[in-house]
């Protein structure tokens, strides 16, 4: 499906799920604005992109978080959609994990991304779509993972209330459970080490089924 001149703002576009977001909507015709982290590696995604607006961000600068979209409406001349791939992995059991690493996890996985969205509600036409990732950590919480889960699941339910609301204005709210995928996101995790989590699935395949496509799909019903 092309959905030409869709304007998405992409936020987390230096991780690896934002980056093949924001690569897929380019491919059908979506203009995108990228945010995320890494500086660099922001700007030369945005190069690769034909040269797209760009904005760093910081994960505790909520109000910044909240800004976002506002930034990306004026620098698209208009915005339909924001997708929200912003994370972290985090690992142990409940009693071990630090209360600073809890903070820092409940920060990036739940507060930032409510910011990103909150912002982008206060905004967003009619019609318009609010995607954000969570993941399959939701619905199958495992041992070791508490903060993580929990994180997640604040987020998951936060949408879901989100969600509800915004259909008075027309505006769809999508929970994107993320399968695990094979990109090494868990080896990278905030804190602890990842259990043994079996194969993931192919990260462009189920960017393209789990997020790309279902909002593509929402923007144009």
């Amino acid at each position: 499906m092309s959905v030409g001149g869709t304007r998405v703002l992409v936020v987390g576009a230096t991780g690896d799920i934002g980056g093949l977001a924001a690569g897929q909507l380019a491919e059908r015709g979506a203009v995108t604005a990228l945010a995320g982290r890494n500086r660099a590696r922001l700007a030369e995604r945005a190069s690769a992109l034909g040269g797209r607006p760009w904005r760093s961000f910081d994960a505790y600068d909520l109000d910044g978080c909240a800004r976002l979209a506002p930034w990306a409406e004026a620098a698209l001349g208009g915005l339909d959609a924001v997708v929200v791939t912003v994370g972290v992995a985090a690992f142990g059991s409940a009693a071990e994990v630090s209360d600073a690493s809890a903070e820092h996890v409940f920060t990036v996985d739940a507060l930032a991304p409510m910011a990103v969205a909150r912002g982008a509600l206060r905004m967003m036409s009619p019609g318009g779509v609010v995607a954000v990732v969570t993941g399959e950590v939701v619905d199958r919480p495992a041992r070791g993972m508490a903060d993580y889960a929990a994180a997640k699941t604040a987020l998951a339910a936060w949408l879901g209330v989100a969600g509800r609301e915004a259909r008075r204005e027309r505006v769809t709210v999508m929970d994107v459970r993320m399968p695990h995928l094979d990109n090494g996101f868990a080896a990278r995790a905030a804190v602890g080490t990842a259990p043994a989590l079996g194969p993931g699935a192919d990260p462009p395949a189920a960017v393209r089924e789990h997020l790309v496509g279902p909002v593509l799909d929402a923007l144009s019903s």
